[in-house]
């Protein structure tokens, strides 16, 4: 309880700053859904604030395939290790083996005359025949076996340099695609930091009206959740209203959109993918008719993600500046797909 009312109390002071300092936001409409009363200052904030959305999208986007990156490159240097010590292995018993054959060789040699015809001509006796007809079979099964062994050893380290090789080669494509998926962040990092000034200077230009409808938290009543996975998820999300956006923060007092979403499915113990792109490709697909609580509703081409608190509203964390809040379904724009994670 302590903890609750420490996070309102922060919930609170964060929204009184926003709306003196007027750094508050919303998702942005499609321009035909505008309203006629919206001022010029209002729609070029929403269109400067969608524009930041999708770079901060594309920015996580980034980060998800540069962890991604890192774990094929672990992979790779693993199996690189792995085929290392496998051949070094097959090298040390291609070496015993070898050994053992030059040695079963060399005694072949010294006693190739003794074929069946002279062990029958030297025998003392039929007993002396059986004894040395055995030796030479012996003989040739234990070279027969040491053959066989260094040819497995043989073919061991071949396997061993080829798999080794396989690995270098992945590791290295890794390497100089992290340097890649490296300058890209730094690029996406800046052009998202250069629009979200834009948009908080484009705020300033709002009147007070304007300012104090965007930061309004909306509904903040108590909500039945149904029970399960979803409802849990979907619990999780509501008691998170009033906390404010943030770029790329996945809580605990400020989100993003799919911060929100996927801690909140972690939560109820599912992980989901990070990113509102990759969260409209999770769980199956629901028609428009079939949303229900929890569902993931994802909008403006993967760009916003909200979750289902019933067929007609979703909680959303808008867009810098904006608390965490319920909305009609429709409200935060085009909708892109509607996924139910579980049942």
């Amino acid at each position: 309880m302590a903890s609750q009312r420490l996070k309102r109390g922060v919930r609170g002071a964060i929204a009184a700053t926003a709306v003196a300092a007027a750094a508050v936001g919303v998702m942005p409409v499609p321009a035909g859904a505008q309203p006629d009363t919206a001022s010029d200052a209002l729609k070029k904030y929403n269109e400067l604030a969608e524009q930041a959305t999708k770079l901060n999208e594309e920015l996580l986007r980034a980060e998800e395939q540069r962890d991604n990156n890192q774990k094929l490159l672990d992979q790779a240097n693993a199996d690189l290790s792995q085929a290392s010590q496998a051949g070094d292995q097959a090298r040390t018993d291609e070496e015993t083996f070898r050994v053992q054959v030059d040695k079963l060789t060399e005694a072949s040699f010294e006693g190739a005359r003794f074929n069946h015809l002279s062990a029958l001509l030297v025998s003392d006796s039929q007993q002396d025949f059986l004894n040395r007809m055995s030796a030479l079979g012996v003989l040739a099964a234990d070279n027969g076996e040491a053959l066989d062994k260094l040819a497995g050893a043989v073919n061991a380290a071949e396997s061993a340099k080829t798999a080794a090789s396989d690995a270098q080669g992945r590791a290295q494509k890794a390497t100089d695609e992290s340097a890649k998926i490296a300058d890209d962040i730094k690029k996406r990092q800046g052009d998202l930091d250069g629009q979200i000034d834009e948009v908080k200077t484009q705020l300033t230009r709002l009147n007070t009206p304007e300012r104090t409808k965007l930061a309004d938290p909306g509904d903040t009543s108590n909500i039945s959740v149904p029970s399960g996975t979803a409802g849990a998820a979907l619990a999780f999300a509501l008691e998170q209203r009033g906390d404010m956006y943030q770029y790329g923060a996945t809580g605990p007092n400020v989100w993003d959109c799919s911060g929100l979403t996927s801690r909140a499915y972690a939560s109820a113990g599912v992980t989901i993918p990070r990113t509102s792109n990759g969260q409209a490709g999770a769980g199956r697909a629901v028609s428009r008719g079939e949303v229900r609580a929890g569902d993931l509703i994802i909008y403006n081409g993967g760009n916003h993600v909200g979750m289902a608190v019933d067929n007609a509203t979703v909680v959303h964390a808008s867009t810098d500046g904006v608390p965490v809040k319920i909305v009609s379904l429709e409200a935060p724009g085009s909708i892109y797909a509607m996924r139910r994670i579980e049942g």
